[in-house]
């Protein structure tokens, strides 16, 4: 995962979502066609200038299955959402 340029403007978050699980728990290996649902964790890559917002850059955090927009940066696929839509930070 390269660093990116991009910095969000206000209350947004710049997130790079993790990829989902391609393999079951007993080992067997899924087809991208079988997981079309986006993964809720990620890494926060960039951060607004609000003071309003309580994540960092490099944090892995949960976010809401829903919101925010997704966006491809030099072909990686990143979310940009408010800061509003992260629910945890994980770890």
């Amino acid at each position: 995962m390269k660093k990116t340029n991009v910095k969000p403007l206000g209350e947004n978050v710049l997130i790079h979502p993790e990829k989902p699980e391609q393999k079951t728990a007993a080992g067997i290996y899924l087809p991208d066609t079988a997981s079309q649902e986006r993964s809720q964790l990620g890494k926060v890559m960039a951060v607004g200038e609000s003071d309003k917002t309580k994540v960092k850059a490099g944090q892995k955090v949960i976010f809401r299955r829903y919101g925010g927009e997704e966006i491809k940066i030099e072909g990686e696929e990143y979310l940009i959402t408010s800061y509003k839509d992260i629910l945890a930070i994980v770890g």
